[in-house]
């Protein structure tokens, strides 16, 4: 394949020339719903929801383009300088990686991205913004799922790139896309999807790859998330194609480091199908079966660069230098075309824009507003011309999150809390380890209303506190939270609170903004002093304690649930009194909180003579139960699953085409398995499970009164937020079964490891999971400190990142969690469009499963896990939810024996102690 090259001179000048031409534009107005070539008219298999989103948004995505004052009035030629610092509209199309992208333009430019989704401002008000306000340098147009085609995936991308052709502007995936088809070129399929594989790249030494090598072995090598491509044969005269795949190979990410790879594994992938015991070579190929494939362009007269591939991933080589490169190529063009811009600046204005508070996370942008700041730095929001809408209360942000006008001023109901501890050494070796502190404790009348948080197993440091308590102070109370409606979208999250005390008393109120909004404001309500926790080395010093349900998604983003769940969406109870075993040191704690002060602590004396009386039990914690091969049909005989395998699969096939038709890069398709059960003791199902499968994130949650016992052995980590405000994310993607043998055991685990497909998609997670702490967290403080490491566990291995970031200090813990949930690992990428379309194939509720188990404690600190390998026993049924990660490189059988195998620890726990 041929490519047009810039000479080496190409710092292309932008000269201003009035009553410059947008080229295309009865092009737009024409054929936007036609361009597209080879697609299989995939709008007839788009999810219901999104239908209906597409159907209402269409007929005002692309509005006329204005003329007269708007345009050309920056075109000013008087010398200049440098800019201090570099102002970018990032413009949203519903990605979840686009704050992958906002945090390294916070670094490089100087100043925190304006975000704003593609269907928030309309065409006149970007002109506003862009050419009366002079409020922003550049604009970066971010990935998204869909095609540029498609007017409701695109939104006002396409009159930005047609008519603001005299700002800087950098299209990424689907913005390059954009850049190319709005100048008439087609987007067609890729002969293959790439996602979450790299290439290595060359370049043809255009500005926007200065001090980046080119070629191959060279050093250059990207991460791709797409599965459509600009056909270059298309490309019009004025598109330049700037950069290309060096070879026809994807590669995995140990590929690009395979001086560490084993040699038996250096040859190709392998599926992480276990058939007998033993694996078969993954039938894909790996290779991409095509040409080279366009990988960037640029307009030869405009400012506008696009790249297909993704210089803001953890993978990506150089990409930082790509976003430093394009500063520096908007700082050139307004110093030699546009000079005196400088001194037009609104630099009062530019603050306020500016600031780190303004991004879509607490408020909605609501269409045709004005981002402004009070003279305390808090965010507000004014009309700033007479034809602007106003805000309507129903107007609520797609991320979920809310004003934090109450962050400084929390309702009156304020709480002053007073903690007290006791502190017993070396105690829980002395009396037999956990499970007989919490049976003696808690273990009678069917251990009702109690709560065990149980770090069951620490090996490698995975754990180290177990917290366990149940009813019995006087703040004690149950908190259950049904959403009100399944699928009526503008209730969004209104539900029914049911609030027990500890009297016994209940209270049921509506909660109009949902349960979150409800949680945010209870715990900003609490007073305390620090100096009560001071010595205690965990952060879960009291307050709430349970789940929340995968259907509070809505309170997060999520356009609505299409299925209503059997169990409460949230259950947490309050705990005041609880006992917390610290398994390094084997120390146990009480604590105890109570309003106000009072020196009297009834319960701590109690429940001191309760442990001091423990006998030492013959049963001891911690040893790893013995190595086996299990077969799906021991433990799933009794287990009716919703969906046959033939009908899995026939999902599995779904989600591969949206997947080929650019919907998403990953989708987390699940099922459930149930049996009737009746009567049993839900206790000591868990403590069988717990010595099954031991688990870092295990719990146990019973909730009398609900008639719901949740029996959890969770290895995954969703969240957590510790005192020194560091959160924390631990993304699990890629599992396989132990060996039956040591020797198996190691070839398996080497051989989840090298995995292309598993690799692929714990990439995928990780990025989505910077991008969801890159929401709320410092700039430039979100980092991967482990990277696709393999964890060993009773009956698995799977493959564990981590994610760290600083939270900033104006967001509550609350926020945080609804800038995640539900985990990235249990929906795919991008998030809302996924959970959208696996809500139209998925044919039950998720309930709890998929959601998370934790503790929010009363400082605002939390730690939370993903619910799986989790028996859920409700009004005499136990389920068993269980899924995995589609992607491009997925083999729909493998995926259906995968999901089994997930089940296989729960549900073999259930039928052994039936």
């Amino acid at each position: 394949m041929n490519f047009a090259l810039c000479s080496s001179s190409s710092e292309l000048r932008y000269p201003f020339v009035e009553g410059l031409p947008c080229t295309n534009k009865n092009m737009l107005e024409s054929e936007l719903y036609v361009k597209v070539d080879n697609f299989n008219n995939k709008d007839k298999n788009r999810a219901s929801n999104h239908d209906a989103r597409r159907l209402v948004m269409s007929s005002n995505l692309m509005p006329q383009p204005l003329k007269g004052s708007y345009v050309g009035k920056k075109h000013l030629q008087e010398p200049g300088q440098k800019l201090e610092f570099v102002r970018t509209l990032l413009i949203d199309n519903y990605d979840s990686y686009t704050y992958n992208i906002y945090q390294e333009l916070s670094v490089i430019n100087g100043l925190p991205p304006v975000v704003v989704r593609n269907d928030e401002l309309t065409w006149k008000d970007i002109c506003y913004y862009l050419y009366e306000e002079n409020a922003f340098d550049n604009v970066v147009i971010s990935p998204g799922p869909g095609s540029p085609t498609c007017p409701a995936d695109i939104g006002i991308c396409l009159q930005v790139l047609l008519d603001c052709w005299d700002i800087p502007i950098l299209g990424v995936c689907l913005g390059h896309q954009a850049l190319a088809y709005v100048h008439g070129a087609k987007v067609v399929h890729a002969s293959e999807p790439v996602h979450g594989r790299l290439s290595e790249i060359e370049h043809n030494g255009c500005r926007l790859f200065n001090d980046i090598p080119s070629g191959h072995n060279l050093g250059f090598k990207v991460v791709r998330y797409h599965s459509l491509v600009v056909d270059v044969e298309s490309l019009p005269d004025e598109l330049i194609p700037i950069a290309w795949t060096s070879s026809v190979d994807a590669l995995s990410f140990i590929e690009t480091h395979k001086c560490d790879v084993p040699s038996e594994f250096a040859a190709g992938s392998f599926s992480r199908k276990v058939k007998n015991g033993s694996y078969s070579p993954f039938s894909h190929s790996g290779k991409l079966q095509s040409e080279k494939v366009l990988m960037g362009i640029m307009h030869s007269t405009r400012p506008h660069y696009g790249l297909q591939f993704h210089p803001e991933s953890i993978a990506t080589c150089h990409g930082r230098q790509i976003f430093k490169n394009f500063r520096e190529i908007t700082e050139e063009y307004w110093l030699s075309s546009r000079a005196s811009f400088l001194q037009e600046r609104n630099f009062d204005y530019t603050a306020c824009v500016q600031i780190p508070h303004v991004s879509r996370l607490f408020t909605e942008v609501p269409r045709h507003r004005q981002l402004v700041n009070n003279a305390d730095g808090q965010l507000y929001r004014k009309a700033s011309r007479s034809n602007l809408l106003e805000n309507s209360e129903g107007n609520r942000n797609c991320s979920g999150m809310v004003d934090m006008v109450d962050l400084l001023h929390p309702s009156n109901d304020v709480k002053y809390l007073k903690l007290k501890w006791k502190r017993f050494k070396n105690l829980a070796g002395q009396v037999g380890g956990a499970k007989n502190i919490f049976c003696e404790l808690y273990g009678h009348h069917k251990a009702e209303n109690t709560f065990w948080l149980d770090s069951s197993s620490i090996e490698k440091r995975r754990a180290r506190f177990s917290f366990m308590g149940g009813k019995g102070g006087t703040l004690w109370k149950q908190l259950t939270f049904k959403l009100s409606d399944r699928s009526d979208m503008t209730l969004k999250g209104r539900g029914f609170l049911s609030v027990e005390d500890a009297q016994d008393s209940t209270k049921s109120t509506i909660l109009e903004e949902g349960f979150l909004d409800f949680l945010k404001k209870e715990l900003l309500s609490f007073c305390y002093d620090e100096k009560d926790y001071e010595g205690l080395p965990f952060d879960f010093h009291g307050g709430y304690i349970g789940y929340m349900g995968y259907s509070l998604k809505v309170e997060c983003g999520a356009l609505s649930n299409r299925h209503k769940s059997g169990t409460p969406d949230a259950c947490f109870f309050f705990a005041d009194n609880l006992v917390v075993i610290d398994h390094c040191s084997n120390d146990v704690y009480v604590l105890s909180i109570n309003e106000g002060c009072t020196s009297k602590t009834p319960w701590l004396d109690d429940t001191e003579q309760k442990l001091l009386s423990l006998k030492t039990s013959a049963t001891k914690e911690g040893e790893e139960p013995n190595l086996q091969a299990l077969t799906s049909s021991q433990c799933q005989a009794s287990f009716l699953a919703d969906k046959s395998r033939e009908e899995y699969i026939k999902d599995v096939d779904k989600c591969m085409e949206y997947i080929k038709d650019g919907e998403s890069y990953e989708l987390c398709l699940t099922t459930q398995m149930r049996k009737r059960i009746g009567e049993m003791d839900s206790l000591g199902l868990y403590l069988h499970l717990r010595e099954k499968n031991p688990a870092p994130y295990a719990a146990w949650l019973n909730f009398t009164k609900e008639n719901l016992c949740i029996c959890c052995s969770s290895p995954e980590r969703f969240l957590r937020l510790d005192r020194n405000g560091i959160l924390e994310a631990k993304p699990i993607k890629g599992t396989v079964a132990r060996g039956a043998t040591l020797e198996e055991d190691e070839q398996h685990k080497l051989q989840l490891q090298y995995s292309e497909k598993d690799q692929a998609e714990n990439l995928m997670i990780v990025d989505l999971l910077r991008n969801d702490l890159g929401r709320v967290c410092e700039p430039g403080s979100v980092h991967v400190p482990h990277l696709m490491d393999v964890e060993s566990y009773a009956t698995v291995h799977t493959m564990v990142s981590t994610i760290r970031g600083k939270k900033r200090s104006d967001v509550t813990a609350v926020d945080c969690v609804r800038a995640a949930f539900p985990g990235g690992s249990m929906t795919g990428a991008p998030k809302l469009r996924s959970m959208e379309l696996l809500d139209s194939i998925e044919n039950s509720s998720r309930g709890i499963y998929s959601g998370s188990i934790g503790f929010f404690s009363y400082n605002q600190t939390f730690d939370l896990n993903i619910v799986i390998r989790t028996v859920v026993i409700h009004e005499g049924e136990a389920s068993i939810g269980a899924g995995g990660a589609i992607i491009a490189l997925s083999n729909p059988e493998d995926e259906y024996d995968e999901m089994v195998l997930k089940t296989q620890a729960p549900a073999k726990a259930v039928m052994e102690f039936l």
